[in-house]
């Protein structure tokens, strides 16, 4: 009985080890396939910013700004939050539609083209409406990529 026992135990001693190996292989599998490529982390950082300007969440657009912002005619991230709160106080309802985005990624850099649609109102229908040609420079730190610069053109 103790022979037995003892089999059993050497017997399921390689089965659990060889168990939890492939346990952590598939985990390390798994959690690689989970990393999310490089342009789809583009993505979803301008749709945070899209959902920050919409919510009227200055944190949140600030947090999408990189240090070293740059911005038309010298605006700087503190510049651009300002601009921000001008046009949240003016407007109750701000609205953010992008068009299909362009994006060229450069190892930790990037740069993204779309046009976009600004809406402002208090209402029903906006007060205010303008299309952009928009063109974006970002960089990629630590995994989470922040706008390093913006240029807008108005198109009507």
């Amino acid at each position: 009985m103790t022979t037995r026992t003892r089999t059993a135990i050497a017997v399921s001693r390689p089965r659990g080890a060889a168990l939890w190996l492939c346990a952590l292989a598939l985990a390390a599998l798994l959690g690689g396939c989970s990393r999310q490529a490089p342009e789809q982390r583009l993505r979803d950082s301008l749709g945070q910013l899209q959902q920050a300007m919409e919510s009227r969440d200055l944190e949140g657009l600030q947090a999408a700004l990189a240090e070293d912002f740059v911005g038309p005619e010298g605006l700087d991230r503190k510049g651009a939050r300002a601009l921000a709160m001008i046009s949240f106080r003016r407007y109750h309802d701000v609205g953010v539609n992008l068009g299909p985005a362009e994006i060229d990624i450069q190892g930790d850099r990037a740069t993204v083209s779309f046009s976009a649609a600004l809406t402002g109102g208090a209402g029903v229908l906006p007060d205010a409406a303008q299309l952009y040609e928009v063109r974006t420079g970002w960089r990629d730190s630590d995994g989470q990529w922040r706008m390093t610069s913006a240029e807008w053109t108005p198109r009507l």
